[in-house]
């Protein structure tokens, strides 16, 4: 599912996706829903039921439980809106603002869902500034509880059965550059985990992947060039604070 206003200008000079979980905010969204049920954990009945590339399923099983718990949507809004976002990411994200309306096309992809993503967005006031998120869909039923559906399904062995990022990014990229009638000047990718690996892989030797340093994408890239030079394209900027990404790209807009 895609939550998207109806039309971007055909003109931006910059393509930039981002990642939600330890990208955007400092936590795991699926993690930090758990602090909504009674007691703040889960029983091991349910925590053993996880199997590896199924955690959609397993976070469906989860959502259920908490229903079935008495938890509401303004439960799990609160605890939504409390994460914190990473070190300097509300700085990027007002120099992101602050650019010419030509500069930049911002795209969210998650493998989280768009509720968890859409409250806390809301909540610092940033959900203008996203064309395109890009995450499994959740939305109430009459009940009260979060239904989660997959995004999708795929071939790519390396990713979770319900999403494959570089599936996404690599279709939105061709079907704007078409819509567009030319490319991008530079692609760029702000992420952290493993599933953030594989998107990156597809950026090209213009392109800039920014890996949340010492984080499992940032690991993969410095093993992939380590094992198989020339395989990872992109220029690599590891950051620890999202200004890191901002000097970055400061300089690379002036160009």
């Amino acid at each position: 599912m895609a939550s998207h206003p109806a039309h971007i200008s055909p003109d931006k000079r910059f393509l930039i996706f981002f990642d939600f979980d330890e990208t955007i905010v400092d936590e795991t969204s699926d993690d930090m829903v758990v602090q909504a049920v009674p007691g703040q954990h889960l029983p091991g009945w349910l925590t053993d039921t996880y199997q590896p590339g199924r955690y959609n399923e397993y976070m469906q099983r989860v959502l259920a439980y908490l229903a079935e718990q008495g938890v509401t949507e303004s439960d799990i809004r609160s605890v939504m809106e409390k994460i914190p976002a990473t070190p300097g990411m509300l700085t990027l994200f007002q120099f992101l603002r602050n650019r010419p309306a030509k500069d930049f096309e911002v795209i969210l992809v998650s493998d989280a869902n768009t509720y968890f993503i859409e409250c806390w967005l809301r909540r610092v006031g940033a959900r203008q500034l996203f064309h395109r998120i890009f995450s499994n869909p959740a939305t109430f039923n009459k009940d009260g509880r979060l239904v989660l559906r997959p995004f999708h399904s795929h071939d790519c062995p390396r990713c979770p059965d319900n999403m494959c990022k570089q599936v996404i990014v690599k279709d939105y990229v061709a079907r704007r550059t078409q819509e567009r009638g030319r490319p991008y000047q530079r692609i760029f990718y702000v992420g952290d985990g493993a599933n953030d690996f594989c998107p990156a892989l597809s950026l090209g030797p213009r392109d800039v992947a920014f890996p949340r340093r010492d984080f499992p994408m940032h690991r993969l890239i410095t093993e992939t060039h380590e094992a198989q030079p020339g395989e990872f394209k992109a220029v690599t900027v590891p950051w620890v604070s999202a200004e890191d990404v901002v000097q970055r790209l400061r300089k690379l807009v002036a160009d």
